[in-house]
């Protein structure tokens, strides 16, 4: 069983591309993040035709989560938004069963910039994060939680620990609320089968980052217990960066025994 994430920036700008990667990469689960689409205008009928099955959850310009499942029947929704703050009205956020596993679909808040109200969100929503996938982690259920985490966890994983030195991706707080995670009990799967790092999802659109190899992996597979026992393989889809009016992230996968 493949399940896959993707930040497509844009569900109808990047509509050729993510079309041409479920062609041909096939998996069995696909994650959006940034659908950039409300409920009423999300493209499902045009996943529908090409074999897939989709719940989502989104909102006009900004954000938006969907999950994609392939075959007739959709996946099974269990919850829509985080839960632990009712004003929160960003579309972030999607959890299903597929084929026996909880699929966590996430899009965390990016936090810039350092310090101010949007950081202050961005910590704010780890946490309540952590609460949720602590109680996924007492059920003793197969799980992933995977999509854009807006984290650099470790120097490894950027192309210039100095560059990025002042992003709220790369900030201590940041990164204590991500290896909180790991403490519970996640696996990081692409850490653990790519531990020497170099493995970027993001390239920036500007200063020629993706020609110069400026990157960082800021998205993440967060597999429990249950699920990390069975995973085979993992990686990136690095060559869709460079199509034509490509995402600026590409897709992350893990491969799982049924």
């Amino acid at each position: 069983m493949r399940i896959a994430s993707f930040n497509i920036n844009g569900v109808k700008a990047r509509m050729p591309r993510l079309l041409e990667w479920l062609d041909e990469t096939k998996p069995d689960v696909a994650c959006l993040q940034e659908i950039k689409s409300s409920d009423e205008t999300f493209p499902g009928d045009a996943f529908h035709e090409v074999g897939y099955r989709a719940i989502w959850h989104g909102q006009k310009g900004f954000n938006g989560v969907a999950i994609l499942q392939r075959g007739e029947e959709p996946p099974h929704e269990v919850l829509r938004g985080l839960p632990g703050d009712d004003e929160d009205t960003h579309s972030r956020y999607i959890e299903a069963d597929v084929n026996g596993v909880r699929v966590v679909c996430i899009y965390l808040p990016n936090g810039n910039p350092v310090p101010g109200p949007k950081f202050d969100y961005k910590l704010g929503w780890m946490k309540r994060l952590r609460t949720r996938m602590a109680e996924l982690l007492a059920a003793e259920i197969p799980a992933v939680v995977i999509g854009d985490y807006n984290v650099i966890p470790e120097d490894k994983d950027v192309w210039s620990p100095k560059a990025m030195a002042s992003d709220a991706l790369m900030q201590p707080e940041s990164r204590d609320a991500y290896f909180r995670l790991l403490g519970d009990g996640w696996t990081d799967a692409i850490d653990l089968h790519h531990p020497r790092g170099g493995m970027w999802t993001f390239w920036d659109y500007q200063a020629g980052a993706w020609q110069r190899d400026h990157g960082f992996r800021i998205d993440h597979a967060l597999l429990s217990p249950a699920l990390a026992d069975r995973l085979i393989s993992c990686g990136i889809d690095k060559e869709y960066r460079g199509r034509e009016k490509a995402s600026d992230h590409v897709p992350v996968w893990i491969e799982v025994r049924d």
